[in-house]
């Protein structure tokens, strides 16, 4: 997979991943990856264009 930037409210730090899971919910898609510093998970807007291009 793409490697994609996430942010981490909680911890108030950037990463990066490249296993996450593409979701939608209320027509909107996400890119969504387990923290790195917990058990959370970080959600990242991402477009549907995009959304398309990752699940391949």
């Amino acid at each position: 997979m793409q490697e994609l930037e996430f942010y981490d409210v909680k911890t108030k730090n950037k990463f990066k991943a490249t296993e996450y899971q593409i979701k939608e919910k209320a027509g909107r898609c996400f890119a969504v990856a387990k923290s790195k510093a917990g058990t959370h998970e970080c959600w990242r807007v991402i477009s549907k264009d995009q959304a398309a291009k990752l699940k391949k």
